[in-house]
């Protein structure tokens, strides 16, 4: 993988999207010269017209982000990229409308535009058919070697052997466990140099995955193969890297106390991104209001109660504060105020709620909290005060979560359903702390252009 502002991205998708932008150039290109060709017109040098070809590369570029054209599903099968290629190129349109009416030098012409879409969709589909499964396979996947037999070791094989896995492993290492359960893991006495063995492997990577550190760390071995050029990775930087959240299972304090994140030059990040926050939600209120106040009138029309409904949750540094919302749930759905995990197809929300809550319109409201400053636009979801104290209690490393602003979208967010037990809670930490501990603007724009893929296509919501 290839880190990027903090954030892992696995080489194959930074290629295919180097790929996919020049085809888009590529593309424009090409529709310009036949329409071109076809009235006559004389075709100028291309530097000429290089800032539309770019604009219509870009937003075409941004929607595939958005629609989640770069997925692991995208590399396994064709129907799937097509599908989403199809609804990427709908939205790069209508986003290219917004851009040329905004800036009219950028346009292409009608004509253009046509040619060069056909030709991009083509293209890009063509690209997967050819690509895909080589992208996908073990060419552009690391070989590793894994030192240790036990649950952590085979966590690792199951992780590699997952649809999509960017790891292959090239061999395991058993250093003496006493609960082995790699079954073709080769003892270490047997291996005479660790360090050859590795390199004999054509493994570019040994992730240390022990059991137990204390007084088996093999020392002299790790650095023998790290003179070799080979890298050497502890389980915990491992799996944050493979899985983009950090596995609450093999963590502990003093990783997170000595691994690189947690950053403390966010100033003129945070900056940014309070002044996009406040730009963002009052254009967002503007343009939603319509929308908010129909909901408003179906949801009074349907149920009994007030339409909007304030809710208690925990914010930064576990201040307290008050959200609105849209009710989806009827006016008695919860006895006394008492906090209850929502359930799948939950009997509680009403017919519009169902709706609401699936394209997420239920969550506009919370905007005016981004406008006071109580929430951003990206971080982890505000959790209810009740909810707060009983996973504090289950769940390690919970109050850290704490310590970054609450959003209406994040990381978990996109990454995992909605969360409605401990054991959910669990998972969406994972993701809540790798956000927290990899923060960037690039990693806040990536959540919000995939935010989008999570309305276009809920799973999980409730």
């Amino acid at each position: 993988m290839i880190r990027l502002f903090k954030h892992y991205v696995p080489h194959a998708v930074l290629l295919l999207g180097l790929v996919d932008a020049l085809l888009l150039i590529a593309a424009a290109e090409l529709g310009w010269v036949i329409r071109a060709h076809q009235i006559g017109m004389t075709v100028e040098p291309i530097v000429n017209r290089l800032p539309q070809l770019l604009a219509f590369a870009f937003a075409l570029q941004i929607a595939l982000i958005a629609v989640g054209a770069y997925g692991v599903a995208s590399f396994l099968s064709l129907r799937f990229a097509a599908a989403r290629l199809v609804v990427a190129i709908l939205l790069g349109v209508a986003f290219l409308s917004i851009l040329f009416f905004l800036v009219p030098p950028l346009a292409l012409w009608r004509s253009n535009l046509a040619y060069a879409t056909l030709i991009a969709a083509v293209s890009l589909v063509l690209v997967r058919a050819l690509l895909g499964r080589m992208l996908g396979g073990d060419m552009f996947k690391r070989r590793i070697v894994v030192l240790g037999a036990g649950h952590r070791a085979a966590r690792i094989r199951d992780l590699a052997g997952q649809p999509g896995a960017n790891v292959v492993i090239a061999g395991f290492v058993a250093m003496g466990e006493a609960d082995g359960i790699v079954a073709d893991a080769i003892p270490r006495d047997r291996i005479a140099n660790l360090a050859a063995h590795v390199v004999d492997a054509h493994a570019t990577e040994v992730v240390l995955a022990l059991e137990e550190r204390r007084n088996a760390l093999p020392l002299k071995d790790l650095l023998r193969v790290r003179t070799t050029g080979v890298s050497v990775s502890e389980i915990s930087t491992f799996l944050e890297r493979e899985t983009g959240r950090i596995d609450l299972n093999s963590v502990s304090p003093s990783w997170l106390i000595f691994s690189d994140g947690f950053a403390s030059g966010r100033m003129l990040s945070s900056v940014f991104k309070r002044a996009f926050d406040v730009v963002a939600s009052l254009l967002l209120l503007v343009l939603t209001l319509p929308v908010i106040l129909v909901t408003a009138v179906a949801i009074k029309l349907e149920s009994q109660g007030p339409a909007f409904y304030r809710q208690r949750r925990v914010g930064l540094y576990n201040q307290r504060f008050d959200i609105l919302k849209l009710r989806s749930m009827r006016q008695d759905a919860e006895v006394a105020g008492q906090a209850v995990w929502a359930e799948k197809d939950d009997p509680r929300i009403t017919r519009i709620g169902r709706f609401i809550r699936k394209v997420r319109i239920d969550e506009l409201p919370q905007t005016w909290s981004v406008l006071k400053g109580e929430m951003s636009f990206v971080g982890p979801r505000p959790e209810r005060p009740q909810f707060v104290e009983q996973l504090e209690e289950h769940l390690p490393f919970y109050a850290e979560r704490h310590m970054v602003k609450p959003g209406i979208t994040g990381w978990a967010q996109i990454n995992y359903p909605y969360g409605a037990s401990i054991e959910d809670a669990r998972h969406k930490l994972e993701y809540d702390l790798y956000y927290a501990k990899n923060y960037s603007p690039f990693l806040d724009l990536l959540i919000l252009l995939q935010t989008l893929r999570v309305v276009l296509w809920p799973s999980g919501a409730r």
